[in-house]
């Protein structure tokens, strides 16, 4: 598969989380955005899957060509998932 010389490899790009006052993330090294509602969001990164749970929340930016994006609300807990898990999809291993 031939790789456009313009963009580069998920792997390539910087992940950057900042969490300013529990009120706002911006997360760069984004490459999809899995799920979101008011109170989870599921984002793929190039470092892993991470889980946001809090409440009301909202994205304020969306760039996945750039790999960035910022959230906005109340953030209670953020968690990263291991790559290779048990097995069954990721939702399955969240709420079985």
């Amino acid at each position: 598969m031939a790789t456009n010389p313009q963009q580069p490899n998920a792997l390539e790009l910087p992940h950057r989380l900042v969490v300013e006052n529990r009120s706002r993330l911006s997360l760069t090294g984004v490459t999809e955005v899995e799920s979101f509602d008011e109170n989870t969001a599921v984002l793929c990164t190039n470092r892993g899957t991470l889980v946001i749970h809090g409440k009301q929340l909202h994205l304020g930016m969306l760039s996945l060509d750039g790999g960035q994006i910022t959230v906005d609300g109340t953030v209670d807990s953020l968690v990263y998932e291991d790559e290779v898990r048990g097995g069954g999809s990721f939702l399955s291993r969240l709420f079985g």
